[in-house]
């Protein structure tokens, strides 16, 4: 089977601790995904490659032709993983106008995997309190385990071990399993085709 993942990167420079973690977890979750047996394209976005053609779209009302490729990107994957730099105890104005600017219907019962990076680990809140309120208000279906990644998580140690990879790695494992879910065949329900011993519980 085959599945999609769209990654929205929203860090401001390059090479960036944001885009370094989208990869990261965009790794795990491919790696997951096929061994769940399916086929799996990643597309990754970098916010700041659109940066102009947000501001643009919030003024004018309607993207240009490449932003709304990517809206469209994201509208058909099958899961998402979404990566913001901190700023201010709070997601970044760049990722915001992403996600301001995106069909409010875009991610309606899709799985996300959030994340951010922050310049210490005081910022890890912003899972709970920024990003998590806001996928619900546009209804995505949040997995359980937010990944955040603070300098101590990338410097002195291989970012490979330890904590940092054990969230990604749940986390990626709980995306995968939402993605494959989507497709399960659904539980037969006795009462589709009820006997006539059903219709007499039923009352029928």
């Amino acid at each position: 089977m085959k599945r999609t993942l769209a990654v929205v990167s929203a860090g401001l420079r390059l090479p960036s601790s944001t885009r370094l973690l989208a990869d990261r977890l965009a790794d795990a979750a491919r790696h997951e995904l096929e061994q769940l047996g399916a086929q799996v394209d990643v597309d990754i976005i970098e916010v700041r490659d659109h940066a102009h053609d947000l501001v643009n779209h919030s003024l004018v009302g309607y993207p240009s032709p490449e932003l709304g490729s990517v809206f469209e990107t994201v509208a058909r994957a099958d899961g998402l993983i979404a990566v913001t730099p901190t700023f201010t105890a709070s997601y970044s104005w760049l990722f915001k106008a992403f996600f301001d600017n995106l069909d409010d219907t875009a991610l309606v019962d899709k799985p996300v995997l959030i994340a951010a990076t922050g310049g210490t680990g005081r910022h890890s809140l912003i899972l709970e309190h920024a990003l998590r309120p806001m996928f619900s208000y546009l209804r995505a279906a949040t997995v359980s385990t937010g990944v955040f990644a603070g300098p101590e998580d990338w410097g002195g140690g291989d970012p490979t071990q330890g904590s940092l990879a054990s969230r990604i790695a749940r986390a990626a494992r709980e995306l995968a399993g939402e993605v494959d879910r989507r497709d399960a065949p659904a539980v037969d329900d006795p009462y589709d085709n009820p006997t006539p011993f059903d219709r007499m519980l039923r009352g029928d």
